[in-house]
């Protein structure tokens, strides 16, 4: 998927042409969620296939870190960046503990 060429926050003089460039920003984000649910999808058949739990504290913390140092390099608030990635994580174990839990009740 391309995005649509955006414009620099400094090339916008209006409030609406902001929110054109933030509605853009906003969909390229959903993209990426949804491709990144895919790759939960494929984790739930390898997690039933190894017998992993949906929840594996040390890689929600590795995963939080690195985001933290991506968010930090690129002048991002770390702290937004942390507290969208804990709840965007634990919404996918949630969505990865159903379908493990599924397995198991059958």
């Amino acid at each position: 998927m391309t995005s649509p060429a955006r414009r620099s926050p400094q090339d916008c003089s209006t409030m609406e042409e902001l929110r054109v460039e933030i509605d853009k920003i906003d969909s390229g984000l959903v993209a990426l969620i949804a491709e990144r649910a895919r790759f939960i999808d494929r984790a739930i058949i390898l997690k039933k296939r190894d017998g992993l739990p949906a929840y594996i504290p040390e890689r929600v913390e590795e995963v939080v870190a690195k985001v933290r140092k991506t968010a930090r390099d690129l002048g991002a608030p770390e702290h937004v960046v942390e507290t969208i990635w804990r709840v965007m994580v634990d919404e996918f174990i949630a969505i990865e503990s159903g379908h493990l839990a599924q397995r198991i009740a059958k």
